[in-house]
């Protein structure tokens, strides 16, 4: 069963085609996999090889490309009509004589597309140097666009299901949270409470099932909070340190992110008060966001209440989140930045996370959010402060 209707793929599709026009793109090659699944509900771990959903002004509906193997998969999770579905023959695969996209070339010559404008992610994880040079060899007469971001912006406006997954994720992540806080003690395992957090990503709901989540729990712990994206070790936890929780849950691979601080034992005073600063700022900003405001606005009302506090953060304080695969849960669209003028629309979803990371500590408290007619309204019900435990 798909997790959306065929009429929202299709809306998806026509948005995506509209702003193909709008760029000059006859034919559209998605790499990205939240974009694949995005476009059409293909679902599957196949991303370590090349694969790609086409879509094309003069076609209806999309194509998918992928190995052969895979095949079904596409079958199984997508709506397309089984003519849609092309598989490349094994022999494709690492293979230093020829590429997958020499079979993609051949099948856009082949549909008479090997003549015009053709975009391509070129800033999309999977989307490889060497996939962009057979293309080209492939397609000698074709002109090559940058379409990076482009289905990505499609994105950043949900559906009301879409929203309904986001919520079902925050309601995980609650859980997931608070399992990993309770694990945060003196002796224990990290890799122990990443266990117990696993569970509860997956497991954690008796009406719903999680997902993957786009990054890895990340923990880092001691000095290790001076950074923000170290993992675990087999190392245990130790009175007198602090650890940050940067987790998310995943519903039908729908983000929600959180980020939360637990301090084993007193916390000192310059932990304390950073922490208090920032959940501050988060306060302020979240009261400011309202529809037509700008990203930028956003990070300047956080920055300028935090001033007294002393604490300069040089990097974004948040970005757009929702559907995705690993690497990572962020939409790579707007930031909560200085310079970045989107303005906010109901219905986008953000994540906020201010984290400071200075010489040798560091703290990180976040909210995840959607933007309504209002206003904003976090997705997860859960405190928004730095945990002591003694």
């Amino acid at each position: 069963m798909l997790p959306f209707e065929k009429a929202e793929y299709l809306e998806r599709i026509a948005k995506t085609k509209a702003s193909m026009e709008a760029r000059g793109i006859d034919v559209l090659l998605a790499t990205d996999p939240a974009n694949m699944n995005y476009l059409t509900g293909y679902d599957g771990w196949s991303f370590y090889v090349h694969q790609l959903v086409i879509v094309a002004l003069d076609r209806p509906e999309p194509v998918w490309i992928g190995r052969g193997m895979d095949g079904n998969a596409a079958k199984v999770t997508t709506y397309l009509d089984h003519d849609a579905i092309v598989a490349y023959p094994d022999d494709y695969v690492q293979n230093t004589e020829k590429h997958p996209m020499d079979f993609v070339a051949d099948y856009l010559n082949g549909a008479a597309w090997g003549t015009k404008t053709v975009g391509v992610e070129m800033d999309a994880y999977y989307f490889t140097a060497a996939c962009h040079e057979a293309l080209k060899r492939g397609l000698p007469n074709a002109r090559f666009a940058d379409a990076t971001g482009l289905v990505n912006w499609v994105r950043a406006i949900k559906s009301p299901r879409e929203i309904g997954y986001m919520e079902q994720a925050a309601r995980l992540i609650e859980k997931t949270m608070q399992v990993g806080i309770d694990m945060v003690e003196s002796g224990v395992r990290q890799c122990d409470a990443v266990a117990a957090i696993y569970q509860t990503q997956i497991g954690g709901h008796p009406e719903f099932g999680g997902d993957y989540t786009g990054l890895c729990p990340m923990l880092p712990t001691g000095v290790g909070t001076s950074t923000p994206h170290l993992t675990w070790t087999d190392q245990p936890f130790r009175s007198g340190e602090a650890t940050i929780l940067e987790l998310a849950a995943a519903r039908l691979h729908y983000h929600c992110p959180m980020a939360r601080t637990v301090h084993l034992g007193k916390p000192p005073q310059k932990l304390a008060d950073a922490a208090a600063a920032v959940v501050e700022g988060i306060d302020a900003a979240l009261d400011f966001v309202r529809p037509g405001v700008t990203c930028e606005e956003v990070e300047a009302v956080w920055r300028k209440t935090i001033e007294k506090s002393g604490l300069i953060k040089e990097s974004r304080i948040g970005y757009s989140t929702g559907v995705n695969y690993p690497p990572d849960w962020g939409e790579h669209t707007m930031s909560l930045r200085p310079g970045d003028k989107t303005e906010l629309r109901p219905n986008m979803t953000l994540h906020m996370i201010p984290g400071i990371w200075l010489d040798d500590w560091g703290v990180e408290i976040s909210e995840c959010f959607r933007v309504t007619e209002t206003g904003a309204t976090p997705f997860a019900n859960f405190p928004r402060q730095l945990f002591v435990k003694d």
